[in-house]
This record gives C-alpha cells, structure tokens and sequence, in this order.
C-alpha cells in the first residue's frame, strides 16, 4: 500500500496581516481535511527593496499603485502571532507549516515548532538560503515554479552537497501564475523530474478549481499544494486563485477517491468481479449429444456462458479426443 498522498492547504497570505484570519484559516484547513496548512514568513525589508514592482496579478487584485514593499508590510504577521498558529494547529491536530524566506524567519518557524522546510519557487536560485536549509537537516518540499530543469538540477545539487544526509526531498511541479490556465500547466514536466532526480514529486496547483490537482495524483504527486481561502473575492493577491473551504473539501475528497482507484498496479481479477467473471466468460459445451467413446470434432461443440467447465482457451486440447461420457447439449464437456 502506498502513502497517503500529502494535502497542503496553503494559506499564504491570505490572512490579509490579520492573525485572527490566520486562526480561522487553521480551522478553515482542518474541517476540510488538509494534512498540513502552510503559511509565508518573511522579514519584509529583508525580502524586497524599495523599487520592487508588484507582479500584474496582484496590481489586479489590489489597488495596484502600492509597491511591493508596502504590499508585504500590509500581508505580514507579527513574531508572536506564528506561536499562536502553531499552538492552533498543534490543538487541531494538522501539521504547522509556514515558508521562511530568510533564515530569520526559518529560525522563528522553527522555534515554534516546524518541522519541515517549504522552499518557495522564487527562491530557487537564493544560494545561501538553499545552504541554508540544508544545513538544517530536515524534510524539504520544494517548488520548482519558473524554473527550467538545469535551475532545478543546481538547487538540489545544493541541497544534497551541503548535507548528503538531507533526509527527503520532494519537488513540487507549478506554474507560477495566479491563476494558472490549464495549458499552461504541463503536468508531464512533473514525471519528468521524477524520473530525471529520482525524486518524490508533486504538484503546487494555480490553476482554478480543482481538476487538475487531482489529475496530478493520478500521475504520481506525492504531495498536493493548493490555496485557501476564506473568501476568493476578497481583495488580495492569492484570495482569486484560492479555494473556499467547501471548494477545498471537494477537492481531497476527489484525490481520496483518486488514490483508492489507483490501487497498486497488479494486474488481476478483484474479488468484486468473481459473480460477473462466472456469468460473462464462456465455457466449452457439447452442441449436440455426445456419446461415450465418440471422437469431439469441432462441429461437435459449441462455447457458451457460463464459465462453468473448460475455458474455450483449452478449445484445441478438447477438439479430437474421445467423449471420457455422455455429454447432453449445451453440457459442458469434460476431458
């Protein structure tokens, strides 16, 4: 039996600065059967300079004529609200999560108890961040938006040269566009890192509804990432992109449901089919009476439901021998 695919409701920063909105996102993730609810930590001055734009995306989703700079001030938490998410999720049962832009904010999370690293697709080429983490020595999920496969390639190499003992890492296939259009999506590139760095994939989904996401289970995604939101039409840079909670719901019920028929890759008949496999396969018959002794030729059988006797497979074993009895029509027949 394989894992339990990893459902990340990623709340970012949809708490709009508001830890009380943090806290109900929590709930929001538990009641919707997220494995993990996943945040963003940053060091504001830390992250952006004064001349950093905002990306076309979040001008449409907010006033547009603030920077970056003073768009993160407004979507940050204060130090001690991230204990009190954590303190909520530990309460609720659902792994903390939150991404550390910066080793400040790494070393914040993980005082509060995190126990696994989120690196963000923007931060893919931040070398000392990725020596960073490394050095740490825990889990890593790393997503691989706007990165080609040499980027992806150096990244790790940067992870397992710094500590060859980094005990897990998995990528996260994503197109980094809020939303995503589905021919953007290329979800093969994820089976391709797989089989490039033999390493556990998955899929951090932009995309809207949640359709895709589930396709991306039923092409191996270990882990699933998706936005939440307690409302997509609030104004915000990811509320549009982001799923309410019974859009959520939906969502890890379908990729439920999706690892359940993915089973286990063997190729036999299921206990469940056995009534119909005894009604549908057909055995080998006698077509007329057939007396003791008698040599069967073809024009003296027949094949008909059920599959009750000899499988027509057998047919050319059957054909020319001797009647071991009386066989009656439509009796099957035996050897």
């Amino acid at each position: 039996m394989t894992e339990s695919v990893l459902v990340i409701a990623e709340a970012g920063v949809n708490h709009d600065g508001d830890v009380r909105k943090a806290l109900d996102l929590v709930d929001a993730a538990v009641g919707a059967g997220a494995d993990i609810v996943k945040f963003q930590t940053f060091s504001v001055e830390d992250l952006a300079t004064i001349h950093a734009p905002i990306a076309r995306y979040q001008s449409a989703s907010t006033s547009g004529e603030e920077s970056q700079l003073s768009m993160l001030r407004e979507l940050s938490l204060h130090d001690d609200d991230w204990r009190s998410v954590a303190n909520r999720c530990n309460g609720k049962d659902i792994e903390f999560l939150s991404t550390g832009f910066d080793s400040k904010s790494l070393d914040l999370l993980l005082g509060v108890g995190m126990t696994r690293i989120k690196i963000p697709s923007g931060e893919i080429t931040n070398l000392p961040l990725l020596r960073y983490v490394s050095r740490l020595g825990l889990p890593v999920i790393m997503s691989t938006g706007m990165a080609d496969l040499s980027e992806v390639e150096a990244a790790l190499a940067v992870l397992r040269a710094e500590n060859a003992d980094v005990p897990e890492v998995c990528v996260l296939h994503c197109t980094s566009q809020y939303p995503a259009p589905p021919e953007s999506v290329n979800l093969r590139a994820m089976v391709t890192m797989r089989e490039e760095f033999d390493v556990a994939v998955g899929y951090s989904d932009h995309t809207q509804g949640w359709e895709v996401a589930v396709s991306a289970v039923a092409l191996g995604a270990s882990v699933i990432e998706k936005h939440i939101t307690l409302d997509s039409k609030a104004p915000g840079p990811d509320h549009a992109a982001s799923l309410e909670p019974d859009e959520f719901a939906q969502m890890v019920r379908s990729i439920r449901l999706t690892e359940i028929a993915l089973g286990d890759g063997t190729k036999a008949p299921d206990p469940v089919e056995a009534d119909v496999k005894a009604v549908a396969r057909r055995s080998i018959v006698a077509r007329r009476h057939i007396r003791k002794g008698e040599y069967m030729t073809s024009d003296d059988l027949a094949v008909k439901r059920p599959a009750a006797g000899l499988s027509p497979m057998l047919w050319d074993s059957v054909v020319g021998t001797r009647a071991i009895r009386d066989f009656e029509p439509d009796e099957c027949v035996e050897l």
